[in-house]
Formats: C-alpha cells, structure tokens, sequence
C-alpha cells in the first residue's frame, strides 16, 4: 500500500488531483483509515491513474474520463486513441514551427530595413534552359506554404532522375505561375537543368523554360526561410530603378549543401521599363 503522497509520487501527479479525482469518484483510495482519514492506495490503481491521465491528454471531461472508464476500454483502443492524438499534437507543433519561422523572417526584413546592400542587384538577360521537372500546387506564395510543396517535389525529381540514369543534372531552377482558381493558390515548378542532349526522362516533365528579355537579379545567401528580406531589397531596387516586375521571381540554386545555411541562390525577377 502507498500513503497518498507516495502515490502521487510514482504517478508523476499532485496529491491535490488525487484528492479531487476522489472527491468526484474517479478514482477512489484502496483504503481509508477511519480514525486519521488518511488515505492508501495499491500499485494496481496506476493503471486507472494512467488512463485518466491519458484521456484528459486526449482532451476528454473528467466527466467523459469517467464514462470510458467505466465501460472498461482496451489497452490496445487505448492506444489508438493516444497515438491519433500524438499525430494531432505533432501537426499543430509543426504548423506552430512554421509560423514562428515565418515570424522571424518578417522580424528579419524589419530589422534589415535600410540596411540591405542593393549594388548587387543586376539587371541581365537569362537565356532559356531545358528542364526536367515536377509540378505541385500550394495554397499561396508565403514560404509556410512554398516550402512544404516544394521540398518534396525536388526529393522526387532528383530520385526519379537518378533513378532514369541521368547524370550532370543541375542546377536547380523554381519558378511559379498563378494556379487560376483565383483563390491566390500558385504553381510550384521545381526543376533541374538537363545536360546538352537530354529529351526524355522517365517519371518527369522535360519542358524548355523560355528566358527572359530582362530581369533584375541579386544572390541571397543563406537558407530559403531567411530569403524575404532579400525578397523586399530587390523590390526597392526594383521601383527606385523606374521598373516594374511583370511576374514571379526564379529562383537559381547556385549552392544547396547540406549545411542550409551555406546555400546560395539567385532571384531572377522578369521587369520592364515602368
């Protein structure tokens, strides 16, 4: 037998929930002492101690705890249950990664505010390039809803061409068009530069990307989450200049090793003359 304390030791919970989960029935002391009203309980409650526990994590009431309880649900539902709340809890702590990233970029280009070097912005011609590629949609062009589409998109081009014996390929080359649902959803192209000679690969699209008359062009350094402030320096150029963009950026992964934080890529924004 366990004194209350000691029990609510080895459960990782506090005395004061043991006395609540008494006082409304859900689980009750093995035994009381009637002279001290001291309470005792025995090594097999923490299997029902375990269960509340669990379904209160589930976001089950006491209430609904006790019902469960009562109708004597199996370990192995037991398990299900927790495993399909483990996944919830996982989604919501990625989703919560994601818009901290997200906060920290838009933090990132307030602090960078004036400060962004714009010499290195460069208006060229980009010659058209042939291309294999994958295409997916993502709901907009923020980089919470870029980057899971694009990511896996690459993780299958570049398996599929290895996998057609393509050797060489690369650089990679993204580029984005408007989906046309009018919901601001965009097409995510995720595409590798074929070597001279390249027509077909099984698995992917081999397509000719056009090349741009002008575009205003300026290398990030870094990793793709910290790209807006870069983003927001080549559209100042871009206006103080006297041009306008007349669509999405590319983007040119010049470098991609494994350490993000080494990348380097090059927007290429098409503009003309305002």
């Amino acid at each position: 037998m366990f004194t209350i304390g000691d029990f609510a030791r080895h459960g990782r919970v506090s005395v004061r929930m043991l006395r609540h989960y008494d006082a409304i029935g859900l689980l009750r002391p093995a035994q009381v002492d009637p002279h001290s009203g001291y309470r005792f309980y025995e090594a097999d409650q923490l299997a029902r101690l375990n269960r509340v526990i669990a379904l209160k994590e589930l976001g089950f009431t006491l209430e609904q705890v006790g019902s469960i309880l009562d109708e004597q649900v199996g370990a192995e539902e037991l398990r299900g249950m927790l495993r399909l709340r483990q996944a919830e809890l996982e989604t919501a702590l990625a989703e919560a990664a994601g818009r901290l990233a997200q906060v920290g970029a838009r933090l990132r280009a307030i602090e960078s505010e004036g400060h962004m070097p714009t010499q290195d912005v460069v208006i060229k011609r980009i010659p058209p390039v042939r291309l294999a590629e994958l295409s997916g949609v993502a709901a907009g062009f923020g980089p919470g809803e870029i980057g899971p589409v694009i990511q896996p998109l690459y993780d299958r081009l570049c398996a599929r061409l290895t996998a057609a014996g393509v050797t060489g390929f690369g650089p990679g080359i993204a580029y984005y068009e408007d989906a046309g649902r009018g919901d601001g959803s965009v097409v995510v192209h995720a595409g590798m530069t074929l070597p001279d000679g390249t027509r077909e690969v099984a698995g992917v699209d081999v397509v000719v990307l056009p090349g741009l008359d002008e575009a205003a062009t300026v290398v990030h350094r870094g990793p793709m989450e910290d790209l807006l402030p870069t983003v927001q320096t080549l559209a100042t150029w871009i206006d103080a200049h006297g041009y306008r963009s007349t669509g999405y950026s590319r983007e040119l992964y010049l470098e991609c090793p494994d350490d993000r934080t080494k990348w380097v890529t090059e927007l290429q924004e098409p503009v003309t003359r305002a």
